[in-house]
Parts: structure tokens; sequence; C-alpha cells
């Protein structure tokens, strides 16, 4: 089977175990149906996932031009406390931010290699989960913006962590945690204008990822580095393909990339 393609990232589907898609433009492929096979991965040329020209990438799947200019990549994507709408004040485009930042947003503790706070849109739940790795999480608020999700993220992060260790995600080296403990604990530290969202009384979301070999120490495929690998797809966790040689390929890492993806 051939495919070609520019790469964005992995769509999942919530199931026992996740489902794993790589979707191009005429074709998709499921990933968990081609586990224990052999993938021939070659990149061909860049495509920036905004304008659509041949231009190395440069962050996010977007040229350096287009990184600094269009909506979807302005700072508060990053950092939520920067967002603005709320104020009725435009960062690149009132417009799109309004519609992005302007709308329920959850503050989350996730289990991936340790115990982190992120935040996500409610409607980003739980595939912002699946996307980090995580095999289990919890909501701490849901608000009605960005903005305070951000604070409340900024204020949390000085109690816990807000990053996540990739290695030993893709390891599987991680703990079981009681996130309603954690989640309880960290309660007193959220900041006034976010605390009557908290939520009480939810329990954790436990997630199963299609991993049939973790590997005992990993080695990142970098197309620029080498533009052809070849080997047998062990697992999908996040948003990595882990091969049965510890090579762990970061798809999301890799959008704007088009490749040629041959299964055998």
């Amino acid at each position: 089977m051939q495919y070609q393609g520019v790469l964005r990232k992995m769509q999942t589907e919530l199931a026992d175990p996740i489902q794993y898609y790589l979707i191009f433009d005429s074709d998709f492929l499921n990933l968990n149906q081609v586990l224990n096979k052999e993938l021939t991965i070659s990149f061909l040329k860049y495509q920036c996932l905004n304008c659509g020209e041949d231009r190395p990438i440069f962050r996010q799947g977007f040229c350096r031009t287009c990184f600094y200019e269009i909506p979807t990549a302005g700072d508060w994507i990053m950092r939520p406390e920067l967002s603005t709408a709320h104020l009725d004040k435009e960062d690149r485009d009132l417009e799109y931010e309004k519609k992005v930042q302007l709308q329920p947003h959850i503050v989350y503790l996730a289990n991936s290699s340790n115990i982190k706070v992120g935040v996500t849109r409610k409607s980003q739940v739980p595939t912002r989960w699946i996307d980090q790795g995580a095999h289990e999480a919890i909501e701490i608020v849901e608000v009605p913006n960005r903005y305070l999700a951000g604070i409340t993220e900024v204020a949390l992060k000085e109690h816990i962590g807000d990053k996540t260790n990739w290695r030993k995600m893709l390891t599987n080296d991680v703990d079981d945690e009681d996130l309603v403990e954690y989640r309880n604990k960290l309660k007193k530290y959220i900041p006034e204008e976010a605390a009557v969202y908290y939520i009480e009384s939810n329990t954790e979301t436990h997630l199963e990822f299609p991993v049939l070999q973790y590997p005992k120490k990993v080695k990142s495929l970098n197309l620029d580095k080498t533009p052809t690998y070849t080997g047998v797809l062990k697992g999908i966790k996040g948003q990595y393909l882990i091969f049965e040689d510890s090579t762990v390929f970061n798809v999301r890492g890799s959008e704007g990339y088009v490749v040629s993806l041959e299964v055998k």
C-alpha cells in the first residue's frame, strides 16, 4: 500500500485502544491496522500548512513568514494568559480570536510522564490528552474563556509541572497517580476570578494506547537528517509512531512535510 501527502497531526478516536488515522488529501490510513507491519517513510518536500509553498517549516507546520503573521499562530496559542479577545482587543485577527478564545476552556491535570497542568478548549477533550500521551487525566475548572484558563494555569504551575517528558512517556516509565487528590490539593491556588468554576465532583479519564512493544531507550527520527526510514511499527502513543528498533517519529512535530508512506 502506498500513500502520499502532507503530514498533519494524527486524528484520533476514543476507543479501547485509541484509534489513530493519518489523513491525506485523497486518502487516509488507520494506523492501528498496520501494527507489526513494515513502514517506509520518505520525505519529498515541504508544504506550509497556511500558504502551501515549498518553504522550510519553521514551527507548527508553518513557514517562518506565516508563523509570524497568521492568527492561528499567535502567542496566545501557547500562552493562553495572553488572550485579549474578552477585552475586545485584537492581536492579529479579532474575529478569529473571539471565535477561539471566547468559548469554554478546561484546565486539567494529565499524567503522561508525570502529573502536569494544562489548558484546552472543552471541545478538545479528550483529544488533547490523547495527543499528549496521557494515560489518565482529570478536569480542574471549566471557564468561559481562554484568558481565565490561562491565568489559572499560570497560578497552578507554581505548584505542579506543566511539561511532558516525552522520553518517559514513550518508554512508559510512568506511575498511576490519584488525580482527584492532586486536584483537591491545588484548589486553594486557583485565582479568585476562576475559583467559582472549580469542578468538585468528577473522576479520572483513563486512556489505553495501541502499543505492542515499548522501547527501553528512544531515538528520534528527523526527516531533515534522515529523509528515508524503514521500520516495523510497534505502537502509537501521543502523536508518536513507535518502531521495533526503538526509533520514534513525532508526526505532529513534522507537520508540513510532504512524505510518501509505503506499507508492506
